[in-house]
């Protein structure tokens, strides 16, 4: 009787600990039956870290498609529309990431459907957003692989919380939300209404517009597959970002009508605009005088000056031209040491090798010779107000595998040293990659051998920064008023 009384107790206390868990996030179930007693039929999904590393070294995926190192992204892991089935390869990818394989990242939906997160935003960090793709579309009898963002995103100076309602200026970290995905007014307002009946104020609920006339929705084999990621960046408590991660106080849910209805769709979304007028050009001199540094310290060595260019297109122009856009995000610039913008058709799932073959022309590589290593450096956008949050990564060329992010935490104050008398070096940075770093600062040592987790020896490799939003637009800044970063090989 002892044991069966302690088991009745501890079973109650986990019961109670749920409840506090969904009182956190709000009555959930109770939204989930206004959905339902408004003739929706609501399926629960998930939420998770997409790690494509992993997929990557699973065999899963071709390529680690540019992970961004310094952001584990979450996915929306969503139930298929009632009567159908997870297609079988994304099935595979949500059960090795310890997911439901009844759920999938990559999912279609019809025009009267909508995806809903409700629960609590990222903790403290540096920057997060929620933003949508539009990952697959058939052209003919091809299916090609676009990966393009459709709009802005739901970021963290622009969402509606209960730290920020109405989108108001507050505190946006660890803040109960909703944010419904949909295409048609009609089923965002009966949406919003069921949140209201449940006790969520419209003052936190965001709208992210799946817009109809540039989308192929439905549920046919030939109809545009999505996904919708959260990307949090440098929290500010790694152990608190870890704990959001791997147990997120959100769901998601389907919601499909049970009966047609006229569609009231949505138009395009007004965006936010890029660009202040104020510019980075300043700092071209003292950048060269940078340069000029650089090149007398290591004047020993060979050194062969990397190109840099933009490195992917924006969404808009991905979906019209049906190329590959690589998952870019309207909050930042992209930039990357190659010599043109990837422009290529590619299929689901692609092995970007396969298209990109002007990465390794020339072929850049890195041994491990205590004389052979690569310079970063460039403009520190952070310090000059042109972003939120900046990094670069190295990238195997052959898997597109970023291996780690040198942040603007990393990498401040690291051009002073070359430049001692010049004001403007606190405006700058310098990082070395190498094998072997012999306890020098500003330095990180190339892991190899280790899979996708590391660039082998005799693997090309290419890097690619990113420069994520500027405050006073709420959105990225613009590529016309930032100094773009730089590289030197040198061996």
């Amino acid at each position: 009787m002892r044991i069966y009384i302690l088991i009745v107790v501890a079973f109650i206390m986990l019961a109670g600990t749920a409840l506090a868990e969904n009182a956190d996030i709000g009555d959930v179930e109770a939204f989930r039956q206004a959905l339902e007693q408004d003739g929706f039929t609501v399926q629960e999904g998930d939420l998770g870290f997409f790690d494509l590393i992993k997929l990557y070294d699973k065999g899963v995926l071709p390529s680690a498609y540019g992970n961004n190192p310094s952001t584990r992204y979450l996915a929306y892991f969503v139930p298929p529309a009632p009567g159908y089935q997870v297609e079988e390869r994304v099935s595979q990818i949500a059960g090795l990431l310890g997911k439901s394989v009844n759920s999938a990242a990559i999912w279609k939906i019809r025009p009267d459907e909508a995806i809903v997160f409700v629960g609590r935003t990222p903790p403290e960090c540096r920057y997060f957003s929620y933003d949508h793709y539009l990952l697959s579309r058939t052209y003919g009898n091809e299916t090609r692989w676009l990966f393009a963002n459709l709009a802005d995103t739901v970021n963290n100076l622009v969402i509606r919380t209960e730290g920020t309602p109405d989108g108001q200026s507050g505190d946006p970290y660890n803040q109960k939300t909703v944010v419904v995905t949909a295409a048609d007014r009609g089923i965002d307002r009966r949406i919003r209404a069921a949140a209201a009946s449940a006790g969520y104020s419209d003052a936190i609920i965001n709208t992210q517009v799946l817009p109809p006339s540039m989308l192929n929705m439905g549920l046919e084999d030939d109809s545009d597959s999505f996904a919708i990621f959260i990307r949090p960046a440098l929290y500010n408590d790694q152990q608190a970002g870890n704990d959001y991660l791997n147990n997120t106080p959100a769901t998601v849910f389907r919601v499909t009508p049970n009966e047609s209805a006229e569609l009231d769709p949505y138009d395009y979304p007004e965006l936010r605009v890029r660009g202040t007028g104020t510019t980075e050009f300043d700092l071209v001199d003292d950048l060269e005088e940078l340069r000029i540094a650089i090149l007398d310290r290591y004047s020993g060595l060979n050194a062969t000056e990397l190109p840099t260019s933009i490195a992917v297109p924006v969404g808009s122009d991905a979906i019209q031209r049906g190329i590959d856009a690589v998952g870019p995000d309207n909050d930042a610039c992209y930039l990357w040491s190659a010599d043109q913008t990837a422009s290529s058709k590619t299929p689901p799932f692609p092995d970007l090798s396969q298209y990109y073959d002007f990465l390794r022309d020339p072929e850049v590589t890195l041994g491990n010779d205590t004389n052979e290593f690569i310079i970063v450096y460039g403009v520190n956008h952070v310090a000059t107000g042109k972003a939120t949050y900046s990094n670069f990564v190295p990238y195997g060329a052959d898997a597109w595998n970023g291996v780690t992010a040198i942040t603007d935490v990393d990498f401040t104050g690291s051009a002073e040293e070359y430049l001692p008398d010049n004001p403007d070096a606190k405006y700058l940075y310098v990082y070395r990659l190498a094998r072997n770093c012999d306890g020098e600062p500003y330095c990180f040592e190339v892991p190899y051998g280790v899979g996708g987790y590391g660039i082998d020896l005799d693997q090309p490799l290419f890097i690619a920064w990113r420069i994520y939003l500027e405050e006073s637009t709420k959105t990225g800044p613009s590529y016309s008023e930032i100094v773009y970063d730089r590289a030197i090989k040198f061996d």
